[in-house]
């Protein structure tokens, strides 16, 4: 279900997902195919994880990310949740393929 709100999307970002929920700062981001793909690969990944476990997971690996890169964008960006999305977002296809806990084979060193 997708919930437009300006208010609980963190700034500087225009979606975020909380399973089962894709949050979206404005109406018109909804046309937006990739974003709204990029949201679903999330929603896949806190589900195969239970949900909790995603956010846990998700927390120390951006902490981890943010110690490596001393950035806070570029440690975001390399969350491997994140670079599943973002390397996959554009194919609309994507979730009917996708292997489980795929996001594993984004914690290699190759980084966004």
């Amino acid at each position: 279900m997708i919930i437009i709100s300006k208010y609980l999307v963190p700034k500087g970002y225009t979606g975020m997902t909380v399973f089962p929920f894709i949050f979206l700062k404005s109406k018109v981001l909804k046309q937006s195919e990739t974003l709204v793909n990029h949201e679903k690969i999330h929603l896949k990944q806190q589900l195969e994880l239970l949900i909790v476990p995603f956010y846990i997971w998700y927390g120390l690996e951006f902490v981890f990310r943010l110690i490596q890169h001393k950035n806070w964008h570029i440690a975001y960006k390399n969350i491997s949740f994140e670079r599943e999305a973002y390397c996959n977002d554009t194919n609309l296809e994507y979730l009917k393929t996708r292997r489980y806990w795929q996001f594993l084979k984004y914690l290699s060193k190759h980084e966004i």
